[in-house]
């Protein structure tokens, strides 16, 4: 059992097995979307955040979510009183974030992923359309105030969290698993705000509050943090990673590109020409980054006016691209036809024909 003190008198962290445990000497008034004795203002001593064992079946745990998580909670001798989430996620890589400013403090306990270490696989981007619904890649976090929020306040620390948990996903780049889209959470994420009522009434906790500043960095901080202990979604994973969460993989590029019968290429040609290029030249991946970055913008139009047509506009950077990255430049003599085969983004499409182009061209003069 490992034991670390959170802000408030008598208030520990407890990690005993599978459970990370809030326990308090005095009731804490919480708030949350727990699945086990949350919703509305709550009073408890004790708040966990279970850990489903691998082997416990999906199924079993929808069943009876309940049973598993009382049985859980044996561990503290503990009775219906607590507030409880569960997660796939490794408990022991929890992040702890704690900060005060004057008379108020806050502590952010957060973990993420699943009990294979993927945040990725899992996320979503909300508004999208969700086919299946797994318990797995959960984030759950729960915020601890040494303060008073009135009962509204204590609500809007929910969504101050919420904003920030997206805010770090946003800054590990994490991709919804369904669309590609950036993610704002996961389909089981969970989130419990407690104050342990000290002090003077504090009615707003807003990013631009006092109390909401705190919320919003440890947070932030806690829940990137735990991402990262889960060794995925490294902030510096590679390019063909970056593409596939975007579901762009190699695979699926060099598919299209194949469309292309200029190219004289089958797409395991093209698919290993493109990996070596990438590979081997930064000037080609940071450049096939800044055009799959455009291509967002475009799908969601926000296209600057100044870009003009953006199909003519995608043909003379793959023709402009061309020219800078060889010597003896040829002229594409890619049928329109054969561009309207591929079915790509503008951008992409002409810049993953210029860069093919040019693996295969060099490919091809350096054989023997």
């Amino acid at each position: 059992m490992k034991q670390f003190d959170l802000v408030g008198d008598g208030v520990k962290l407890v990690l005993k097995e599978n459970v990370l445990a809030v326990l308090s000497d005095a009731p804490l008034n919480t708030v949350s979307s727990a699945f086990y004795n949350g919703g509305g203002l709550k009073k408890t001593k004790a708040i966990l955040n279970v850990e489903v064992p691998k082997s416990y079946s999906d199924r079993c745990l929808h069943d009876d979510p309940e049973a598993f998580i009382m049985d859980s909670s044996k561990r503290f001798g503990l009775t219906e009183s607590f507030v409880g989430m569960v997660t796939a996620a490794a408990v022991e890589n929890f992040s702890l974030v704690s900060k005060k400013d004057g008379d108020i403090a806050v502590s952010v306990i957060a973990t993420a992923a699943d009990n294979e270490g993927n945040t990725c696989n899992h996320a979503e981007s909300a508004g999208e359309t969700i086919e299946t619904q797994h318990i797995e890649g959960t984030i759950n976090i729960i915020v601890v105030i040494d303060g008073n929020p009135t009962e509204s306040c204590l609500v809007s620390t929910l969504i101050t969290a919420t904003e920030a948990k997206m805010a770090a996903l946003r800054e590990l780049d994490i991709r919804s698993r369904y669309s590609g889209d950036e993610a704002t959470g996961t389909v089981t994420d969970a989130v419990v705000a407690a104050e342990t009522g000290q002090g003077a009434p504090i009615v707003y906790a807003g990013p631009a509050s006092e109390l909401g500043q705190l919320v919003g960095y440890c947070t932030r901080k806690a829940v990137k943090e735990a991402v990262m202990k889960a060794n995925e979604c490294l902030p510096r994973r590679s390019i063909m990673k970056r593409l596939r969460e975007r579901h762009l993989s190699i695979e699926k590029l060099a598919s299209e590109l194949s469309k292309v019968k200029s190219l004289n290429a089958d797409e395991k040609a093209i698919a290993s020409s493109l990996v070596k290029t990438l590979r081997s030249d930064p000037l080609f991946a940071s450049f096939l980054m800044a055009v799959v970055t455009i291509e967002e913008y475009i799908e969601k139009d926000l296209i600057p006016p100044e870009f003009g047509q953006i199909d003519e506009l995608g043909k003379r950077l793959g023709e402009f691209f061309l020219t800078q990255i060889q010597s003896n430049t040829k002229p594409l003599n890619v049928r329109n036809e054969e561009y309207d085969a591929v079915n790509l983004p503008p951008f992409l499409k002409h810049i993953l024909i210029a860069m093919a182009k040019n693996a295969l061209s060099k490919e091809a003069t350096e054989k023997p």
